[in-house]
């Protein structure tokens, strides 16, 4: 499998490595960093301040060439009735997106062992590593330790591990 990742607006060089690393180290496939692309025409909603979700994942077809694409920006993303979404994905299609904008708050109020950048970076992983998985027919698990368990907070997404689960994991192969 080959997954084009597909910057849109500023990233940081560790957004792009974090999530590269990921897709590699859990599906073991090639993976293609794109050049930036700017913020999808009408993605805006002024009324939320927020970016339409399907915007991105149609930007991520139109401009990755891989079995699949997945657009990562640092824009605050939502998707019909959500007040926000970490990313989103149509289950067995090409395209997904995350959004970092909301993997960067603290879950503890703001006291964690561990530094604040590798917390982050876990969290970049962990959603793409979800987001492709539904592309690869995927749905939620319930297993809360699986990267596929639905996880609406970052709490949540901290829980969770990188990895598929043993179900999961048969799913794909």
């Amino acid at each position: 499998m080959h997954v084009d990742i597909v910057p849109v607006g500023d990233l940081p060089a560790v957004v792009k490595r974090e999530a590269s690393s990921g897709l590699r180290s859990v599906y073991d496939c090639e993976v293609t960093i794109h050049d930036g692309q700017p913020i999808p025409d009408g993605a805006y909603d002024a009324d939320r301040e927020q970016y339409r979700a399907e915007e991105f994942i149609e930007l991520a077809g139109r401009t990755g060439s891989g079995e699949k694409n997945i657009a990562i920006t640092a824009h605050d993303l939502y998707y019909r009735r959500r007040n926000y979404v970490f990313g989103l994905a149509y289950l067995s299609g090409n395209g997904s997106v995350i959004s970092t904008y909301r993997l960067q708050t603290s879950s503890d109020g703001g006291f964690s062992e561990r530094p604040a950048g590798d917390i982050f970076a876990d969290r970049v992983r962990k959603e793409v590593v979800h987001e492709i998985g539904h592309t690869l027919g995927l749905e939620h698990c319930d297993n809360n330790r699986c990267v596929m368990n639905f996880s609406p907070t970052v709490r949540e997404v901290d829980v969770k591990e990188e990895n598929l689960c043993g179900s999961c994991q048969r799913l794909v192969l």
